[in-house]
């Protein structure tokens, strides 16, 4: 599937602009489960300027997306229409640690860099940050967090440009974050944020990071094709447990499976289609309807479209199940 080129319509100044655009261009491998359709047009600024230039110029009727590392993510078959942005890292992977136990980061660096950063600077308290596979970037919009702490805990300013092209600066209070979500300013494409931590040891803080690495293999499929955590933990409830009691550990459709190892990832064992993934996610959700009276939560974020006459029903209906293994 392929979308109309977006480039000749900005013909007037696309010249100025120093970044990579690419229409058409292949998402599959710009995401962790391997999946998905192309980017009506791919951008990748050279630095925030150009990325406000872009901005500035795009026409307003022409839809925005914003991609990280991938990690949380499934791209349906039928791509994204309108532009997608990727920070590059770069442009935007700096890292620096400032006074007062603060480290600035740029959107595009990967979660476990800022980790080590304020690690061996001794900054406590932003080590959970070795246990989100993705970027800054996408932690600041979906308040990642693990083992008992979220990014809205640490985070103290942001930076971030406008779907206008204005670049602008914002306070923690401005996102009004809850669980997995921001509520700031629609449309921002942050560019870098400022987080605080505590005074600390160097050792003692990298000792525990190692704890989390360990802790992560041991319990959950890093290195296979996943979106890690899948669906967000109810109140007062474990989504695992939730979806394991369900009956579905092991589940597949096609080559989607929910993993064996964490029941809440779900992973591509080789050629799973989006369709296969997001079908799969959706038995899910109905099965632990059907087991517990709840309605998880997706949290891996899903975009597109999907592949003409292969569209996933919320919810999928009990004579759907057939062929789920």
């Amino acid at each position: 599937m392929s979308f109309p080129d977006l480039l000749p319509q900005f013909s007037g100044w696309i010249g100025d602009v120093r970044g990579s655009l690419i229409p058409n261009h292949p998402l599959a491998r710009a995401v962790w489960f391997r999946v998905g359709g192309p980017a009506q047009l791919y951008f990748e600024p050279a630095d925030e300027a150009d990325l406000a230039l872009f901005l500035k110029n795009l026409p307003a009727d022409i839809k925005v997306t914003v991609i990280g590392l991938g990690s949380n993510l499934l791209i349906r078959d039928g791509g994204i229409d309108g532009v997608v942005i990727k920070l590059p890292a770069k442009a935007f992977g700096g890292v620096e640690v400032l006074d007062g136990n603060r480290v600035r980061a740029g959107a595009g660096l990967p979660d476990v860099k800022i980790a080590t950063a304020a690690a061996k600077a001794g900054i406590d308290g932003l080590e959970f940050f070795r246990g989100i596979p993705g970027a800054v970037g996408g932690a600041l919009y979906m308040n990642a967090g693990c083992y008992g702490t979220e990014a809205k805990e640490r985070v103290v300013s942001l930076r971030g440009v406008t779907r206008q092209g204005q670049i602008i600066e914002l306070t923690n209070a401005d996102m009004a974050y809850q669980y997995r979500k921001s509520n700031g300013p629609e449309g921002v494409v942050f560019t870098s944020a400022v987080f605080e931590g505590l005074s600390g040891d160097s050792e003692e803080i990298l000792a525990k990071m190692r704890e989390i690495t360990e802790r992560r293999e041991s319990t959950q499929p890093t290195n296979t094709r996943t979106g890690g955590s899948t669906f967000k933990n109810p109140d007062g409830q474990s989504a695992w447990q939730l979806v394991d009691e369900a009956g579905c550990r092991g589940l597949r459709i096609g080559d989607a499976q929910v993993s064996e190892m964490h029941t809440n990832f779900l992973v591509n064992l080789d050629a799973a289609s989006a369709h296969d993934i997001e079908t799969l996610g959706e038995t899910v959700r109905s099965k632990v309807r059907e087991k517990h009276g709840v309605e998880l939560v997706w949290e891996i974020r899903r975009l597109g479209h999907f592949a003409p006459g292969r569209e996933v029903k919320e919810f999928l209906d009990g004579d759907m199940f057939a062929g789920v293994a």
